[in-house]
């Protein structure tokens, strides 16, 4: 089933405009959302929740529109911004107290059960928590009220390699049932690689790919090569980059041909944000 559906997402400021964002999610997956720094992930996540005006498109959960629906779906939505901030001197027993009261599913045990596993202190304040914890606390509250779908901007951020890998398997634990989805940005796509099943990719606040994970990297290849032999490559390349031994490019498979006689591999997720970066930058530096 259909569980989200972005169409055609805009939001214009002077300096950087989203422009006609669009993908869908269905229940029990995870898609990863992905992009550099300034992309439009953050962006794209508040408008998505009203909590930033839209420019344009619409945003439909459960097949219906989300803005005609707003209070009744928020019920069923978790969403993490990173870490709390808010009430720093107070104690997290109460700012639970506060939260569990916007939610008519909230489940006490389900959160004293994510407070454990998270090794987190409800007698402690928020500025008493390291960044990590912070994180951890925000997304128990997220997952307390049996969301059927999480919204987590960087929810791996500022944890240890340990806390993320169990993190990443509590997310894979929550979509077992197919009644839960998970969209969540991050920049560490090591972390997708071992638990999204979809990816949307975007860059300068325009649409690169929303597929299968598998299915977009089955979509480049990166290739090497020596000096002499770019030059009948060199127009399919995404970008590439030089180095002593020749180039080490990223390219659509579907450029690639028989004739091409360079080194093939399959690219990582990394590997596809770094040279389309590259490839934006140096669209920036010809038209200056």
């Amino acid at each position: 089933m259909e569980l989200l559906k972005i169409d055609h997402l805009k939001k214009r400021y002077s300096s950087f405009e989203l422009n006609d964002i669009s993908f869908s999610l269905e229940s029990g997956y995870i898609m990863g959302f992905i992009g550099p720094n300034g992309a439009g992930k953050t962006t794209t996540l508040k408008c998505m929740l009203g909590l930033t005006p839209k420019d344009g498109g619409s945003v439909q959960l459960f097949g219906q529109d989300f803005f005609q629906n707003e209070l009744a779906f928020k019920q069923h939505i978790g969403v993490s911004f990173g870490g709390v901030d808010f009430y720093a001197k107070t104690r997290i027993r109460t700012i639970t107290d506060v939260v569990r009261r916007f939610y008519d599913n909230w489940d006490d045990s389900a959160y004293r059960s994510y407070m454990a596993r998270f090794h987190l202190d409800e007698a402690k304040r928020p500025s008493e928590l390291s960044g990590g914890m912070k994180i951890k606390y925000a997304l128990a509250l997220a997952m307390s009220h049996h969301a059927k779908l999480l919204i987590l901007d960087e929810p791996t951020s500022g944890l240890d390699p340990v806390a993320r890998d169990d993190l990443l398997t509590l997310f894979q634990e929550l979509i077992e049932t197919g009644d839960v989805s998970i969209l969540f940005s991050t920049h560490i796509t090591s972390d997708l690689e071992k638990c999204a099943d979809f990816i949307t990719y975007i860059e300068n606040g325009r649409m690169i790919a929303s597929c299968e994970k598998d299915e977009l990297i089955a979509s480049y290849r990166i290739v090497k090569g020596t000096a002499a032999q770019r030059p009948d490559i060199e127009a399919r390349l995404v970008s590439a980059k030089t180095h002593a031994y020749g180039f080490t490019g990223l390219i659509r498979t579907k450029d690639l041909t028989d004739r091409d006689a360079v080194t093939v591999e399959a690219p990582s997720l990394e590997d596809i944000m770094i040279y389309h970066a590259r490839e934006e930058h140096q669209h920036e530096k010809s038209a200056e």
